[in-house]
Order: structure tokens, then C-alpha cells, then sequence
């Protein structure tokens, strides 16, 4: 699992400042500072090769020139291809490509060595976490990515005329929207219907704890009010493709950035960008559970568990009209209308969720490990306290924690939702310095539960985590930078001295590259041909 994360920018006193030159800044100060810190040099392209952002997971793959431009992630030059072949393993020699390719001004990438990408994507710039095995990795690497940023606002701000100002949150206030986008790695043999069917009462209700509040109703907040979901107003579709435009509960895109033949790389759209850690680590936990429910549909039903017919009986009749409702709900009491007829509250749906996971965990006859059994426990308990008391949540869930600020400043002095200063709050809330950002200052006096330590924050931020391929990734980067010519998120070019070629090392299985299974080999070789030549050695 990983989160990709598009910042809000802005420059102090430029409104009209261009996003697309402040977000290039900001990821070209940080590779030079990157650099400076960690010593390394390269300047390593990112690898459109596996890029297919028209594939759809429903069977088809959108035609280019029928396509929105906002969907051409890919490098703009060239049609999206198809992507290796499925179960590729041997290294691929590559032309070199010009030079001109490396130098382009406008190519604002960074590969870091944590094993994350930082880049400029729609006018953001974007931190694409590494992959990682568990949620509380994701929280680690989530705000390591905070910590990314702000270094880099930091050393901008000693440039005359160049401060930039950025904000982990999910909207402007005038109508646009940026996407805090999570990534699940999930077994193909899963029908994609069956994915949709499953997951998306889910999704629709499981802002009642992921969501990061807003000050505003309707896309432009045109509406006074508060609300759970920063992206809920954004959602207009069910199923779909589109990623800035009709955005969908489910998102389609069939990219796996793996082996095709085994993986799909669920890609969803729906989340806020939260601040407070148990309010990601819930949100990575509990869709991953409710994706591994989906993985053992058939053997649960083998173990006499009824989990189809359970899920099924919690199909919403309007689904992307429940996003809203829910999110404008401060009661939470508000009564989705059922495919069946029923009617349930968001809380009840999510109750429903909890019950059917512990019961098909029970059926296949698996403990829990201690980090499952503990999203499980905080699911249900912060699923029972906001039914009781949301108040008592506040250290937890960040619409709650941002509701008791704004409610705060609006008894004390009086002020109707429609004020500015409300909205300027929001917009404060979300301010990665330290110094001006509320979510830091509840940080400082000990009014949030934090699950991760700065030690282990500031380690993540220039190391892998070792238990994924992000961890040969980013290893090679710290290690062999200038001999790095190019890395996705599923294989390493190669560019070494002497070599007739460029050298593609493929890692379409996300499991292996981690340090068990690659890190002696790394501490043996001294230089990256030496690492090319071991890997070849192992392959036999």
C-alpha cells in the first residue's frame, strides 16, 4: 500500500503567482537539497515505460485522442505503451536516449532514497510515498512526505522573492479540487465487479473517521457549513476512470506497476489528506481488511462463513449522492437508503464492515497478528465512541479535532459559518510549518494521539522501508545515484561506465528487492556493476 499526495501551493501575496512554476520549484530545491544532504549526484529521469494511464480495469483502454488531458500521466511526447510483458525478469538492454531528455527544465522529478517520488503532477507538486506493508508504515512514510515538504518551503524562504507556502489538505475554496490519492495491491483472480460491489458502501461511509473536515458546502463552498470530507463534494460517479474531472468512488485505472498476470494496483481517489495519524492509519487499515474479506470471499463461503450475501445486503441505492449526505451529516444519524429497501447510518454500515471481517477471520480459523487485531480494536472502538459521543474522538478523528477549533473560535466571538476567518482557519490547519499550521500546535500541547516518533519520522524520510522493493529502490539511489540513469516504480536503468548499453532491472513482484533478500548483496558491491553483476550471478 502507499499514498500519493498533491500539496496545495501558494505564494504570499501573489494570488495570481503560477502554480506550475512554484510546484517546479519546489521539487528542484528539494533534489538540490537532497543532494547536499545525502550526497547524492545523479539526476535520474523518471520511466514513463510502464505508464498506462487509458488502461481500464473494466477490460478496455480509453483511445488517447478521446481522452481528457488530465488523464495523460504519461510522458506527454509519446502514447501511452502497454508496459512489459507479464512475469519479465531479465535484465533489458536499452538505447540511450538524448541528452536533451535529462536536461529539460520542465522534467521536475526526484527519485529519493526512501524510495518515494517527489514530482510535479497537475499544477502540485506531489509526494508519492514508497510502498509499504502494513499502515503504520504508511502513516511513517506518509508524514515523512511532510517533513519533505517542508524542508524544501524552508530553503525556498531564503530566497528573495521566491517564498513558497504549502498545505497538506485536499482544496482551494474556490471550486478546485487535489487528490490525497491510496494505492492497494490486490490479487487479479478478484473480479473487478467484485471489488466495486464490496468496497463501495465502504468507501461512501467510511468518512465518519477518515474524513479531515471542511468549512464550506458544495464545490465552490458556496453553502455555509461544516463537513466531515474535504473530497466528498468532488465525487460525481460511482465507477470511472477520470481522475480530476466526474471523479468516481472506485477509480478504474488498471496500471498495476506489477506483474499484470497476478496484481492489480487498486487506485482510489475518494480520501482527504489527514493530519492526524490514526486517522490514516485507520484509513490504509481498514480498506486493506476489507480488501483481504474480498480476497477470501470463496474461502470463507467454503468455511460455512455467509460474507457474500452479507456484503451484498449493504448496496446503496445512490451511492455518489451518499458521499454528500454523509459528509454534510455532523449528526451522524442520517439514514442511507439500501438496494434492498433497509435503511442504515453510516456508522451502522461501517458496524456491519467490522462484524463481517472478525467473523470470516474467525471462519478461516487465523489469528490476527498484533497490527491487525489493533485496527480492528480502534475500528470498533472509534466506530462505537463517535455513535456515543463524537467529542470523544477529538484526538483521533480530524473532523472532530478541526470542528472543536472552529466551534471554539466561533462561540468566543461570535461568528456565523460563512465568515472568512472560519475558512482562513481551515485553510491554517493544514500549513506544514510547524509554526503557523493548528494541527502542529495540537501537536505541541498534547492534544492529538501521534503513533510515530520524529526519530523513526526522520530516518523514513531519507530510508526505505526494508521489507518492500522500495527498499533496492531507494538503496541504489543512496548508494549508486550517478549511475542511475532512470526508475519506476517497478524497475531501475541502469547507466554504467564502460557498459554498451543501459541496463533495465525489472522488480514487478513488490515483495522481493527488500533488505532480506537483496541487502547483503548491496553491502558487497562496491559500485553498480559490481551489484549488475550479482544480480546476474543469482539468476543463474
Amino acid at each position: 500500500m502507499g499514498i500519493e499526495t498533491e500539496y496545495g501551493v501558494l505564494q504570499p501575496g501573489r494570488p495570481l503567482a503560477n502554480p506550475m512554476l512554484m510546484s517546479s520549484q519546489v521539487v528542484t530545491t528539494y533534489r538540490a537539497l537532497a543532494a547536499s544532504a545525502d550526497g547524492v549526484r545523479g539526476r535520474a529521469r523518471w520511466d514513463y515505460d510502464d505508464e498506462d494511464p487509458l488502461s481500464d480495469a473494466r477490460g478496455f483502454r480509453l483511445q488517447r485522442a478521446s481522452a481528457h488531458p488530465s488523464l495523460l500521466t504519461d510522458d506527454p511526447e509519446h502514447a501511452a505503451p502497454a508496459g512489459p510483458s507479464a512475469g519479465q525478469d531479465a535484465f533489458e538492454e536499452i538505447a540511450r536516449p538524448d541528452v536533451d531528455e535529462y536536461d529539460d527544465p520542465s522534467a521536475a522529478n526526484v527519485i529519493l532514497t526512501n524510495g518515494a517520488r517527489l514530482y510535479v503532477d497537475h499544477a502540485h507538486p506531489e509526494y508519492s510515498s514508497p510502498e509499504v506493508t502494513n499502515p503504520l508504515d504508511a502513516v511513517r512514510w506518509d508524514v515523512a512526505g511532510e517533513r519533505v515538504m517542508l524542508a524544501a518551503s524552508r530553503e525556498l524562504l531564503a530566497i528573495p522573492g521566491s517564498e513558497v507556502v504549502l498545505y497538506k489538505n485536499n482544496v482551494d475554496g474556490k471550486g478546485a479540487s487535489y487528490g490525497t490519492h491510496e494505492n492497494y495491491l490486490v490479487e487479479r483472480s478478484v473480479p473487478f465487479a467484485t471489488v466495486v460491489d464490496g468496497l463501495t458502501p465502504f468507501l461512501v461511509t467510511r468518512q465518519v473517521f477518515t474524513g479531515s473536515g471542511r468549512v464550506g458546502l458544495g464545490q465552490s463552498g458556496q453553502e455555509p457549513g461544516f463537513q466531515l470530507s474535504q473530497r466528498a463534494d468532488y465525487m460525481e460517479a460511482e465507477v470511472g476512470l477520470e481522475t480530476t474531472l466526474r471523479r468516481p468512488i472506485v477509480n478504474t485505472r488498471d496500471e498495476p506497476h506489477a506483474d499484470r498476470a497476478r496484481w492489480r494496483r487498486l487506485h482510489l481517489i475518494i480520501g482527504d489528506a489527514n493530519h492526524l495519524e490514526v486517522a490514516t492509519y485507520l484509513k490504509l487499515g481498514t480498506t486493506s481488511l476489507v480488501l483481504w474479506l474480498l480476497e477470501h470471499l470463496d474461502a470463507a463461503a467454503e468455511a460455512g462463513c455467509a460474507v457474500r450475501g452479507r456484503l451484498a445486503a449493504l448496496r446503496l441505492a445512490d451511492p455518489v449522492a451518499d458521499v454528500a449526505r454523509v459528509s454534510h451529516d455532523l449528526t451522524l444519524g442520517v439514514r442511507l437508503a439500501l438496494a434492498d429497501g433497509r435503511e442504515l447510518t453510516a456508522l451502522e454500515v461501517q458496524g456491519e464492515y467490522v462484524s463481517i471481517v472478525r467473523d470470516a477471520l474467525a471462519a478461516l480459523g487465523g489469528v490476527p497478528d498484533d497490527g491487525t487485531a489493533d485496527v480492528l480494536d480502534r475500528w470498533a472502538s472509534v466506530l462505537g465512541r463517535l455513535a456515543q459521543d463524537p467529542a470523544s474522538c477529538a484526538r483521533e478523528v480530524e473532523w472532530v479535532a478541526k470542528l472543536r477549533v472552529l466551534e471554539a473560535m466561533r462561540r468566543r466571538d461570535g461568528l456565523a459559518w460563512d465568515h472568512p476567518r472560519l475558512a482562513a482557519l481551515d485553510l491554517q490547519w493544514s500549513d506544514v510549518r510547524p509554526e503557523r499550521g493548528i494541527y502542529h500546535r495540537l501537536v505541541a500541547s498534547g492534544a492529538v494521539d501521534r503513533l510515530v516518533d520524529e526519530d523513526s519520522v526522520a530516518a523514513a524520510v531519507h530510508h526505505p522501508p526494508a521489507d518492500t522493493r522500495a527498499y533496492f529502490r531507494g538503496e541504489v539511489m543512496a548508494r549508486y545515484g550517478s549511475n542511475v540513469s532512470a526508475a519506476s516504480w517497478d524497475s531501475v536503468i541502469f547507466d554504467v561506465p564502460g557498459a554498451r548499453s543501459l541496463q533495465r532491472v525489472p522488480m514487478l513482484d513488490p515483495l522481493r528487492g527488500t533488505r532480506g533478500h537483496i541487502g547483503a548483496l548491496l553491502d558487497a558491491s562496491p559500485d553498480a556493476g559490481a551489484l549488475l553483476a550479482g544480480l546476474s550471478a543469482s539468476r543463474g
